[in-house]
């Protein structure tokens, strides 16, 4: 099995759209044989399901992700694992042991439907797509 992580400092990266590196691990027998760190070179949103897929990516493990990203990865037939916090080797040992603390509803928090990027004015600025605190909050850059 191939599970490919968001990854940014050791962490599961909170914006699967923004992605700028997967970490993947090849398991096999419940066990991780090895990972590596990949740099997805400025891919975004949609293309980064294609990443996923050239690298027979089974499973999905992020933070925040879309509903186009979503349906792109189901047609893939790659599992998701959304609204994954900490470490990301952590989060695939707790996956591989069927422990993983994950919510299926997770969505990015600039997809929401209240919040329309690009089209508002949250008092920053200079603001960005992609440019959110934690929990939705628009912040300055």
């Amino acid at each position: 099995m191939i599970i490919a992580v968001t990854y940014e400092n050791g962490q599961v990266f909170q914006h699967f759209g923004h992605s700028a590196y997967f970490k993947i691990y090849e398991v096999e027998g419940g066990k991780i044989l090895k990972s590596e760190v990949y740099d997805t070179n400025g891919q975004g949103h949609g293309a980064l399901a294609g990443f996923l897929r050239d690298y027979a990516v089974d499973a999905l493990i992020c933070g925040g992700i879309g509903g186009g990203a979503r349906a792109a990865l189901a047609e893939m037939g790659i599992e998701l694992y959304p609204g994954v916090f900490g470490a990301a080797d952590d989060a695939v040992k707790a996956l591989i042991a069927g422990k993983l603390s994950y919510d299926p509803d997770t969505v990015c928090a600039h997809h929401r439907e209240a919040h329309n990027c690009g089209e508002h004015s949250c008092g920053a600025r200079e603001h960005h797509c992609g440019s959110h605190g934690e929990k939705g909050n628009c912040r300055e850059d």
